[in-house]
């Protein structure tokens, strides 16, 4: 693929980009940190992980749920109106937690999850307003950036929560993620500047979200949250069966820094190729790398498998989010990005399941398998997409 130089501090010297993208940024770190939270503080409260778990379940489940209808309404009445008001009712939620009794507590965590604000689709969705007429070619640079941050987010706030919840301070742990949501996200919301405008036409817009270009993309966001969900249990589990548990967290430690260095090279430069056709190569490295998985016989083969495996993540996720920006108007822009969210932490979700099921069954060499099957339907769908969108 032929390219040319890039770089980010081009994009970031944009009017207003950097500002946006850092208290974004620190938004969504917050957000990362919020659902273990709550693990480790009603767990401290109560003794038992089946009701820390309960509310963590509600928090995500009404994010995944609900995210799309709050980013509705963003795209309706533009995001400087609505943020204040989901920041506050997050917050508020997020103190109804720390000082309820425990069933109110999990009402409030349901809360909090429903009215937490998408800042990684606002931000996309800035970036798409600034970038979009004039220097399109640049978002894959911007989207790279965006999937730094998030990759950093829940890379760094798992990290400090636990090391908090375990010293102890599960509650300044829960009060230090939602500081950095409200903080974040009010922030966001004074920067006008760079708010994407209301768009008119909203109706027709909308039935852009049924259309087959837009259906793909959530498909495979959703298988995209196959592989997540399998990567997730079947590395645990496969550290605990070969007697080396504390293995798993530098596992995950390295495939998260290895994913930072891919998506931070993937950005430095502009890919003159179509991004559908990179999605394909993309998809492709993935399922070829992840067939290594269920052959790795050692943790420290497997960690090497999982890092090789995981560069193509983030490439794969900024260029879903290119062809998202391609595929949806900007009245519904911020919709797009929150369903292609949602869905794939569903099937994030229902492959931790499935996962689970097959450790138990099989052993975790075997639920790896899980993860190639994840790229096949990636790279599948990819071909479909590419095939159905490519000039005659």
């Amino acid at each position: 693929m032929p390219s040319t130089v890039s770089g980010y501090r081009f994009v970031l010297r944009v009017p207003g980009a950097a500002a946006f993208f850092f208290t974004a940024a620190a938004g969504r770190a917050g957000i990362a940190m919020t659902g273990l939270g709550l693990v480790w503080l009603l767990h401290a409260r109560t003794g038992s992980y089946g009701t820390a778990g309960l509310a963590a379940a509600g928090f995500a489940l009404a994010e995944a749920v609900l995210g799309p209808q709050l980013a509705r309404l963003v795209d309706r009445f533009g995001q400087t109106r609505v943020l204040p008001f989901s920041v506050a009712a997050h917050g508020i939620a997020i103190a109804g937690v720390v000082l309820s009794p425990v069933p109110a507590a999990i009402a409030s965590a349901v809360c909090a999850g429903a009215a937490v604000p998408q800042l990684g689709a606002l931000s996309a969705a800035r970036w798409a307003h600034l970038l979009r007429e004039r220097r399109a070619d640049e978002l894959p640079t911007a989207f790279s950036l965006e999937s730094m941050a998030n990759a950093t987010a829940f890379l760094l706030g798992p990290v400090l929560v636990t090391a908090l919840g375990a010293a102890g301070h599960a509650t300044l742990a829960s009060t230090i993620a939602a500081a950095l949501v409200v903080g974040g996200g009010a922030a966001l919301a004074a920067q006008r500047r760079t708010a994407p405008p209301l768009a008119r036409e909203r109706a027709h817009a909308e039935r852009t979200l049924a259309q087959p270009a837009f259906v793909r993309l959530a498909l495979l966001n959703l298988a995209i949250g196959l592989y997540f969900g399998t990567m997730g249990v079947s590395v645990s589990a496969f550290a605990t069966e070969h007697g080396v548990p504390g293995a798993a967290a530098p596992i995950f430690a390295a495939a998260g820094l290895g994913g930072l260095v891919s998506g931070w090279l993937y950005g430095l430069r502009r890919h003159r190729a179509p991004a559908q056709l990179q999605l394909v190569v993309a998809t492709a490295y993935l399922t070829a790398t992840a067939l290594l998985l269920p052959l790795a016989p050692a943790a420290s083969w497997l960690g090497t498998a999982v890092v090789v495996t995981e560069a193509a993540v983030p490439p794969t996720l900024v260029l879903l989010n290119v062809l998202t920006e391609k595929a949806a108007p900007p009245a519904v822009l911020t919709q797009a990005f929150t369903w292609n969210n949602s869905l794939s932490m569903a099937g994030s979700a229902a492959a931790a399941f499935l996962a689970g099921r097959t450790v138990d069954g099989f052993g975790a060499s075997t639920a790896f398998a899980l993860a190639p099957v994840a790229g096949l339907v990636l790279l599948v769908l990819s071909v479909v997409h590419w095939r159905c969108t490519a000039p005659e």
